[in-house]
Order: structure tokens, then C-alpha cells, then sequence
């Protein structure tokens, strides 16, 4: 069992994972390789102190370095699930990973893009965010499939081998997916609708609106709703809420970053990230 699991790879969870290393405290940072995409494509940094116009590509370099010089080491995956328990924390990852920790740390970022209408009431009863969790459920069956970036295509992919037809809603340029059982609608739906689980999908075109009769709706996107991630955890819809010690309302969980709300920036992130795992540390001697 880990010391800490810190969700996430940009620069809250570096932070913290470079002062959990300082205090000798075991940990697992769960996210991309590659870092973050807010720091990568980044055109210019110029408001985080002694960088004067760098890249963000030649800073997410200078992170990977920092890293690999610490012998720190990202996890690829992505988190689907963080539970509180007694004395502990489980924590799934979509390829089928568990892990168990004494505390976490949630540096997973801002959910990107503004919720479909009915697509928080429906979370667990026909909307998913992970198609090779809970894909097998539609054998057969009839889906819609949001996808809001092309790195996600495969699960898409994967998605209309299982189901009998799959409305596909590719919300970005250069999609390179067809199939006899895909039907493409260049559209961003407005509504998902149902009683007790999911019934339909519903969107616009020329004025008029259209109904899709599904069994499942499956929104692929980059950041996920905190509350959908770590269970029970409290937010104000949008945000994570902390205290000043970035602690949230789970004993043991703790916050930082985008994730905890604006400003969206990178001197905010490390803070938070530096004070996130220190107060960690204390948890962990109190205990």
C-alpha cells in the first residue's frame, strides 16, 4: 500500500510528487506520460517568475528531466474511481488497474468542455465516461457516443464493435472512424433524456429538433466531473472544495490545482500542489 496516489500529471501533481519525494513518502502519480496538454501547448510562458517568453514545450522538457533526475515515474492511465474506505483508499483505473493508498491527492485538472444538459442526473444509469468499463453492458444495444478529441477514437472504435448501432457525435476536426454500424451527426447533442435510466439523446438541426431512442450514452472527454471520479467527494458543481490545508470534505483526500477552481494558472497549481502533499505528510504523522 502507498503512502499517497496522486491523480493526475500536470504541474499540482509534479509538485506534489516532488515534496512527497522530499518528505520520503511513498506514491503513485497516475496520468499522462506526456504531462499535461495545457503545458505542452502552451505557445509562450510569461507569468510564472524567472521564465521569461520558454515554450511550453521546452518547460514540459525541463518537467520530464526534473522527474526522471528524482527517479520519479508517471503511471500511463487514466482514473475512473477513487473510494474512500475505513482506513484507506481503492483507486481504478479504466485498463482494469486497482490501487490502494493511505491518502490521495487529486491533481486531475478542470472538467473541460460545459455538461450536457441530463448528463449529471443520468451518471450511472446509462451515461458512462468509460467505454471499456462499462461498454459489454450495451452488447447489442443501441448508444451514443460523445467524443471530444481524437486520441479517444479507439474507444469509440471499440465501442461500435459491441453495440448494434452507435450515433457517433465527434465534436473535433479530422475524425477518422466510419463503420457500417456508425452513423455520424456533426452536431453537439443538447439533452440527454430518460426516466429512470437513459431513453434518448436529443439535438438540433436547421431549427428542428431530433430524438435518438438509445440505451446508453458514452461521453469520451479529457477531464472528467470530480464527483464522478472520487466518490462522495463535495464540489460546487464545477470545483472541488478545500480548505486551506487543500483538504476536502474526505478524510485523507486532498485537493490541488485546476481541479479546486480559477484562477487557471501555473503559479496557483504548484502551490496548491506543494501544500496539498505537505499537509499529507502531516495526516500521515498524526496518524
Amino acid at each position: 500500500m502507498f503512502d499517497c496516489i496522486i491523480v493526475g500529471s500536470g504541474l499540482a501533481a509534479i509538485s506534489a510528487a516532488l515534496t512527497l519525494k522530499a518528505n520520503a513518502k511513498s506514491f503513485l502519480m497516475i496520468g499522462e506520460k506526456n504531462l499535461s496538454d495545457k503545458i505542452s501547448k502552451a505557445e509562450e510562458i510569461h507569468n510564472y517568475p524567472a521564465f521569461l517568453g520558454v515554450s511550453g514545450t521546452a518547460f514540459a522538457e525541463l518537467l520530464k528531466t526534473q522527474l526522471e533526475n528524482e527517479e520519479i515515474v508517471v503511471t500511463q492511465g487514466r482514473v475512473n474511481g477513487v473510494y474512500a474506505m475505513k482506513e484507506k483508499f481503492a483507486v481504478t483505473t479504466q485498463d482494469g488497474g486497482m490501487y490502494e493508498s493511505k491518502t490521495v491527492i487529486l491533481a486531475c485538472g478542470v472538467e473541460s468542455g460545459k455538461r450536457i444538459k441530463g448528463e449529471q442526473e443520468f451518471l450511472g444509469r446509462g451515461v458512462s465516461y468509460c467505454a471499456t468499463c462499462d461498454g459489454a453492458l450495451y452488447k447489442n444495444k443501441k448508444i451514443a457516443v460523445v467524443c471530444l478529441a481524437k486520441k479517444f477514437e479507439h474507444e469509440a472504435k471499440y465501442l461500435s464493435e459491441i453495440a448494434e448501432k452507435t450515433y457517433l457525435f465527434p465534436l473535433y476536426k479530422g475524425l477518422d472512424l466510419s463503420g457500417e454500424k456508425i452513423e455520424k451527426i456533426i452536431k453537439m447533442p443538447s439533452e440527454i433524456v430518460g426516466e429512470k435510466r437513459v431513453k434518448g439523446v436529443l439535438y438540433e438541426e436547421k431549427g428542428e429538433a431530433k430524438h435518438l431512442n438509445v440505451d446508453g450514452v458514452f461521453i469520451l472527454k479529457e477531464g472528467l466531473p470530480p464527483d464522478s471520479i472520487a466518490f462522495g467527494v463535495e464540489t460546487d458543481g464545477v470545483s472541488v472544495k478545500t480548505d486551506r490545508r487543500m483538504q476536502t470534505n474526505l478524510k485523507g483526500c486532498f485537493a490541488c490545482g485546476d481541479i479546486t477552481g480559477r484562477p487557471y494558472q501555473y503559479a496557483k497549481a504548484v502551490g496548491e500542489g506543494n501544500v496539498a502533499a505537505h499537509s499529507v505528510v502531516e495526516y500521515l504523522n498524526e496518524k
